[in-house]
C-alpha cells in the first residue's frame, strides 16, 4: 500500500485597475469596440511590460492591499517587511527574460484552509499569453504572443504537502475561490486563466514513516474536473512505477484533458536554478506603512461564518446553504428578501427559498443574467411570497407572474392587478364555469362516472383554463364532485 502527499500552487490574476508594474490596463482579454473586432491582442501594453531598455518598474499598492487581504482572511502572519526578487528563466511568454516575484520574503506567511495549512502567499507578474494557431492551407502552424496579459498582478498560494486525496484538493481549491470572490479581489474563473492551480503529488510505502517519495508537478490546470482526475491519474501511475521496482522521476508533466493522461514536460527545477536575487529597481515594501485595521475591517463575513449562521437562523439544510454560499449574490438578495418578509416563520422561508432556488433561478439562468443584471428587488420577490402565502394567486399564476417580474421590474401586486389575475374563492363564479365545462364535455363526465379519476383531472383543466389559473383548485375538485354525483 501506498500514500499520496499532495501540495498545491494556486495562482489567481487580481482583478486591479492596472497591471502590476506599470499604469497598463488589466484587461488580458481586453475588448477593442472602437473597432469592432471583439478581443484584440497587444493593446494594454507599454514600454515597461514589454520590457523595453531603461524603463523602471513600480509597484502597485492596490494589489499588494489585495494579496495581505487575503493573507488576514486565512490567518496569515503578515511581516513587517517584503521585497520582490527576479526569478530568471526564458520562456517566449516572458518579455523580460526573468520574472518580477517573490522569494524569502513573501507578503503573507503560514495560516490554513479546511485543516490545510498554508506556506505562503506572494505577489508576482503574469506571463504573456501563447496563441497556438492550427495548421490550415493558408496559414502554417504557428505560435503568436499577446502580451495584454504581461503583468498582470498574480497572487501565488503555496500549500503545505498536508492533502491526502483528489477530494481534499478540490474542497481546498473551491473553498480559497469561493473566498476570493467574498473578498472581491479577484473573480478567479477558471476558464479565463483568472485561477490556475499546479498540483506537487508524491507516494510513499505505508511503513516509509517521515520520508516523502519523489515530487511530480502538474501544471496549469485550468478546470477542478482536471485538477481531480489529473491527481487520481497521477497516483495511479506511480503505484503503477513502484510495484513494477521502478524509479519515480522528478518532473513536471502536463494534463492531456482528450486522453485524460498526464504528459512529461521537462525535469523539475530547483529554486537555485532560478538564480534568485533581490529586484534592483524596487525598494523593500515596509508592511507597518499598510493600515492592516482597515483591511482587516473590510474583510466581509466568509463562507464559513455564512454557513454556519444561514443554518442556525433560517433553518436550512446543509445542501440548501451550499447553494445560497456558493454566489454571494443569491446569498445576499435571499438575506434581504427573508428580511422583508418581517417573519420568522421557517415554512414561509423555505417557500422563498424553493421560488428562489427552482424558479428564479431557472429564469435568470434561461435569461442568461446574474444577480448583477435582475430588475426583481428583494423586497418584489418578498411581497410575491406573501401574496402566494395568502393565496391571493395560484401556483401556476405565480411562476406568469414572475416572469413578467423577471422582465420588465414591476411590482407583483400592480402586475396582478393589472391583468386581473387574483384568485377567485367566489363559489357562484366558479359553479357557473363548472356547469358550462359538465355541458360541453359529456365523454369525460361519462367516464368519470365510471370510475376514471383523470377524467376528472381533464376537467378541472379545462375550467382552470377558462377561469385564466384564477380558481382555487381544491375549490373547483369540490364543485365537480359534487356537481357529478348529484
Amino acid at each position: 500500500m501506498f500514500l499520496p502527499t499532495i501540495g498545491l500552487e494556486i495562482h489567481i490574476e487580481l482583478k486591479t485597475k492596472s497591471k502590476m508594474f506599470c499604469s497598463c490596463l488589466n484587461d488580458p482579454l481586453s475588448l477593442d469596440d472602437s473597432k469592432g473586432k471583439g478581443k484584440t491582442p497587444n493593446v494594454n501594453v507599454c514600454p515597461v511590460c514589454l520590457a523595453h531598455p531603461g524603463v523602471l518598474p513600480t509597484i502597485n499598492k492596490e494589489a499588494v492591499e489585495a494579496v495581505l487581504k487575503v493573507g488576514l482572511a486565512l490567518s496569515s502572519e503578515i511581516p513587517k517587511f517584503s521585497k520582490f526578487d527576479r526569478k530568471n528563466y526564458f520562456y517566449p511568454d516572458l518579455p523580460k527574460g526573468y520574472q518580477i516575484s517573490q522569494y524569502d520574503k513573501p507578503l503573507c506567511i503560514g495560516g490554513e484552509l479546511k485543516g490545510v495549512k498554508i506556506t505562503r502567499i506572494h505577489l508576482e507578474e503574469d506571463t504573456a499569453r501563447l496563441l497556438h494557431m492550427a495548421k490550415s492551407e493558408e496559414q502554417m502552424e504557428s505560435t503568436l504572443v499577446d502580451f495584454n496579459r504581461a503583468g498582470v498582478p498574480l497572487m501565488e498560494l503555496v500549500t503545505e504537502p498536508d492533502i491526502k486525496s483528489a477530494e481534499e484538493a478540490l474542497d481546498f481549491a473551491k473553498e480559497l475561490q469561493l473566498i476570493l470572490k467574498y473578498l472581491g479581489v479577484s473573480e478567479a474563473d477558471m476558464e479565463k486563466g483568472q485561477m490556475r492551480v499546479e498540483v506537487n503529488i508524491s507516494i510513499r510505502p505505508n511503513d516509509s514513516g517521515d520520508t516523502l517519495g519523489t515530487k511530480v508537478e502538474i501544471k496549469n490546470l485550468n478546470s477542478f474536473r482536471a485538477v481531480g482526475e489529473s491527481i487520481k491519474y497521477e497516483i495511479e501511475r506511480q503505484t503503477e512505477l513502484l510495484e513494477k521496482g521502478e524509479k519515480i522521476i522528478q518532473e513536471t508533466r502536463g494534463w492531456d484533458d482528450v486522453k485524460k493522461i498526464t504528459v512529461s514536460q521537462r525535469t523539475k527545477e530547483e529554486a537555485h536554478d532560478y538564480r534568485y536575487f533581490p529586484e534592483p529597481d524596487l525598494p523593500p515594501l515596509d508592511l507597518s506603512k499598510f493600515d492592516l485595521g482597515k483591511l482587516q475591517f473590510e474583510i466581509p463575513e466568509l463562507p464559513a461564518q455564512k454557513r454556519a449562521r444561514f443554518m442556525k437562523e433560517y433553518g436550512l439544510n446543509q445542501k440548501q446553504v451550499e447553494v445560497l454560499v456558493s454566489d454571494r449574490f443569491a446569498g445576499q438578495f435571499f438575506e434581504e428578501a427573508v428580511s422583508e418578509l418581517q417573519t420568522t416563520n421557517y415554512k414561509l422561508q423555505t417557500i422563498l427559498y424553493n421560488y428562489l432556488t427552482s424558479d428564479l433561478f431557472g429564469l435568470m439562468a434561461q435569461a442568461k443574467i446574474s444577480f448583477k443584471e435582475l430588475k426583481i428587488t428583494p423586497e418584489n420577490f418578498a411581497e410575491l411570497i406573501n401574496i402566494i402565502d395568502r393565496k391571493e394567486i395560484s401556483t401556476r399564476t405565480a411562476k406568469d407572474v414572475l416572469k413578467i417580474m423577471l422582465e420588465t421590474g414591476r411590482d407583483p401586486s400592480e402586475i396582478i392587478d393589472s391583468e386581473n389575475l387574483r384568485q377567485i374563492f367566489d363559489e357562484k363564479e366558479i359553479e357557473e364555469v363548472v356547469r358550462m365545462v359538465i355541458a360541453e364535455n359529456p365523454k369525460p363526465v361519462e367516464d368519470y362516472k365510471k370510475g376514471k379519476e383523470n377524467a376528472l383531472q381533464f376537467l378541472i383543466g379545462k375550467a382552470m383554463a377558462e377561469l385564466k389559473g384564477r380558481a382555487n383548485p381544491k375549490v373547483l375538485e369540490e364543485l365537480f364532485r359534487k356537481k357529478l354525483t348529484s
